[in-house]
């Protein structure tokens, strides 16, 4: 941001209100669950919420969808779908298991992975009872995402060694039936079910912080929600507009982003929702917070980021305002996808050492964590003009997507150096001569049968490059004509049975609880296509149904309730400083009339409040009186 220019982004996050009793006036509403966020983790969270009896609050600070929304819609899932034995695959959760138990490394309790695969079938049934459509149509080669034709593919490392040596390979990507990338074929009917099951959902809502006892007990939510009709609606088709354009135009995208924010700023009302079972925190990852990720994971800061404004930190940062613990905050996911067109597959990646460093045909995020954590972020990929020749060909409609043959086609034409001879190959692509010269002699080798490769790459996988031109293709993380998509993986450490958020000091935090990539999940070590969106249902489900029957913890787990002076909200280590709010309520015509939603007495006595006091740590306590009621908040 240039100098002297103040953003005008809210903070994803404010310090948290303490009251130590509760009292009707100091609530707007209530419900038996608030679930922040409805993306694809929230709205499974509010449906099973309320399957489960609870009369549920959802609150989105744009119009729902989240990542998931523009995503391509895949579900991870195996175990034996009726999906997969339409489309003639075997598959068990046995090798599931096996499988993701490379993958996930142990990011997961063994336990926790064992019933994601056992109950993956009952999780596609569930999908589809709630109206998200799939097919039986089974992609017959390997890609990073399949044409309209078909609908379910291998969608990670299945088919490559070590992974095909440890579990018998199924394809397990099942995507959303719809053109292009078919997000919204996967969340809007979600989205229809919830509003059929009578959740309410409130828009324009964005959550500012946590309401929470002495105990640290979490009460609730403070939220600001832009007024209803004319800027809600400007509010929802500048937030509409910026996410379509963000990919080709970023700087507009921003500039309707900062309109968003002055309309939060200029045209919103403060309002707190009491949630007398728990808050279910499932508002995204943090890739849009770009000062965040340049502080915690600097390395990925050059790469694209995938996702939506509302991906801020914020329900993150709202966990751990209340001292709840983080994990894998580091852990960005870089997709450095080249095929298709197979063609680049074929071809080779070095670094700038002129060394290979994987197996080209390799899911496109495990070539990302190659080239980020192992390589400096550097991929130059090398093909030959019989390569060139084939990638064109490959890329003409209806042989690949539109996005994945416009980038291709973009970088044959200007982000490839070309070379007539090995020298000067060296030279346009900067790494030393003879380590080119001994790697190219390698892959030619291996690609003609005469070695095996030391990567593992099948010779039929493989294209000899002894004859030039030769042609070298920036795709670096910091490759500005190339782009490398990123995501975040890491969040909220959460108790694995109910998905109730851990604290710092290894307990818990009673009624709060994350879902999605709020959360450490499934996912959050390794990604693999379907696997994120197969996570938000599973952690969203978990965590909807634990809140909504108030399940906290088992008993041996449970802290010592802490007597003394109410919890202090903290500066985060590595996160950007959190400004102190004001407690006095701008909008006081917002809190006049009664709620919609008809009150009655709850677990805690009410109270009356009459003052507030700051605490030093940054936390606003509010503390009872019997002299008095809590006065209107002043504007």
């Amino acid at each position: 941001m240039p100098k002297g220019k103040k953003s005008l982004a809210p903070n994803p996050a404010e310090p948290p209100l303490v009251i130590t009793k509760t009292d009707r006036e100091a609530w707007d509403d209530e419900a038996d669950a608030v679930v922040v966020g409805f993306g694809g983790a929230g709205a499974c969270a509010a449906l099973e919420a309320s399957a489960n009896g609870a009369r549920v609050l959802v609150l989105d600070r744009f119009h729902g969808g989240g990542a998931t929304a523009i995503s391509g819609g895949v579900f991870y899932a195996g175990g034996g779908t009726h999906i997969q034995s339409e489309a003639g695959a075997t598959d068990d959760a046995d090798e599931m298991f096996r499988y993701l138990s490379l993958e996930v490394k142990g990011v997961v309790a063994e336990e926790t992975l064992r019933d994601f695969c056992d109950t993956s079938v009952d999780n596609l049934t569930w999908l589809e009872e709630h109206g998200v459509p799939f097919e039986a149509s089974l992609c017959p080669y390997k890609t990073s995402y399949p044409t309209d034709d078909y609908y379910l593919y291998y969608s990670g490392n299945e088919g490559f060694s070590p992974y095909k040596e440890a579990a018998k390979p199924a394809p397990r990507g099942h995507r959303a039936k719809g053109a292009g990338l078919p997000g919204e074929s996967f969340y809007e009917p979600l989205r229809a079910s919830a509003h059929r099951a009578g959740i309410e959902v409130e828009y324009e809502a964005r959550v500012t912080r946590l309401v929470i006892d002495s105990r640290n007990r979490v009460l609730g939510v403070e939220y600001r929600q832009i007024k209803k009709g004319f800027w809600s609606s400007l509010y929802r088709r500048l937030n509409q507009a910026g996410v379509a354009i963000v990919k080709y135009n970023p700087k507009v995208a921003a500039k309707l982003r900062k309109h968003c924010f002055q309309i939060e700023a200029d045209h919103s009302v403060l309002k707190r929702v009491r949630a007398i079972n728990g808050v279910v925190l499932a508002a995204g990852g943090f890739i849009y917070n770009r000062d965040m990720v340049k502080e915690i994971a600097p390395k990925y800061r050059s790469g694209m980021p995938l996702g939506t404004a509302s991906d801020n930190g914020s329900g993150i940062l709202l966990g751990q305002s209340v001292g709840g613990k983080t994990d894998l905050m580091d852990r960005i996911s870089a997709w450095r996808f080249i095929n298709p067109p197979e063609a680049f597959a074929k071809g080779m990646i070095i670094n700038q050492n002129g060394e290979r460093y994987i197996n080209e045909f390799m899911y496109g995020a495990a070539v990302g964590e190659a080239m980020v954590e192992h390589n400096d972020g550097v991929a130059i990929l090398i093909i030959n003009g019989e390569l060139k020749k084939l990638a064109r060909e490959q890329c003409k409609p209806g042989k690949a997507q539109w996005f994945q043959r416009a980038p291709a086609l973009l970088n044959l034409w200007f982000n490839s150096k070309e070379a007539k001879t090995v020298d000067e190959l060296a030279k346009v692509a900067k790494v030393p001569l003879e380590t080119l010269r001994k790697t190219l002699d390698e892959y030619n080798d291996a690609a003609d049968g005469k070695m095996a490769d030391r990567f593992n790459k099948g010779s039929d996988r493989m294209h000899a490059m002894r004859n030039g031109p030769y042609f070298a293709i920036n795709a670096g993380i910091k490759s500005k004509r190339f782009p490398c998509p990123t995501l975040t993986l890491g969040g909220l450490v959460v108790d694995e049975r109910t998905g109730q958020v851990k604290s710092e000091d290894g307990g818990v935090i009673p009624g709060l609880y994350a879902a999605g990539r709020n959360a450490v999940g499934v996912c959050s070590r390794q990604y693999v296509s379907g696997l994120s969106i197969a996570d938000c249902v599973y952690s969203g489900r978990r965590a909807g149904g634990a809140a909504a029957r108030g399940e906290m913890y088992a008993a041996k787990d449970a802290p010592t309730p802490v007597q003394s002076s109410p919890i202090e909200a903290k500066s985060l280590e590595g996160i950007p400083a959190i400004h102190q709010a004001q407690v006095a309520d701008p909008s006081p015509e917002a809190h006049q009339g009664t709620s919609r939603r008809p009150r009655r007495d709850g677990p805690y006595p009410r109270q009356s409040l009459n003052r507030t006091i700051r605490r030093p740590g940054g936390a606003t306590r509010v503390s009872s009186s019997q002299r008095g009621r809590l006065p209107k908040r002043a504007p």
